[in-house]
């Protein structure tokens, strides 16, 4: 798979593929539109999560921090399981295209 096909230019919800699973990793490709967290929700997630932005950009919110770490291209963050953590923005201008590893 590359994982610069098969992008959609817009959709009205984040487009998620499973590209290896096994018990102990899971790997996403997740294409954002535009997409963001509701406001109220936060991800409170089992599994540790390692995340890069490889195309379009990205505003993550952190619970524990004040500052909205802004991702481009090439970024990268280390998210431990049951750190709360929200999506602020994605961008509008042309699709998100992250790669997302979970793990326990």
């Amino acid at each position: 798979m590359n994982l610069f096909e098969h992008v959609p230019a817009s959709a009205s919800e984040e487009l998620v593929s499973v590209l290896l699973e096994s018990e102990a990793v899971r790997i996403e490709r997740i294409v954002s539109t535009g997409q963001k967290s509701a406001e109220d929700f936060w991800y409170d997630q089992e599994e540790n999560e390692w995340v890069v932005v490889l195309q379009g950009e990205a505003k993550l919110q952190f619970a524990d921090e004040s500052e909205l770490r802004c991702l481009k291209p090439g970024d990268s963050v280390h998210i431990l399981a049951h750190r709360k953590h929200r999506v602020a923005s994605t961008s509008g201008a042309e699709p998100t295209i992250w790669l997302a590893v979970f793990y326990n």
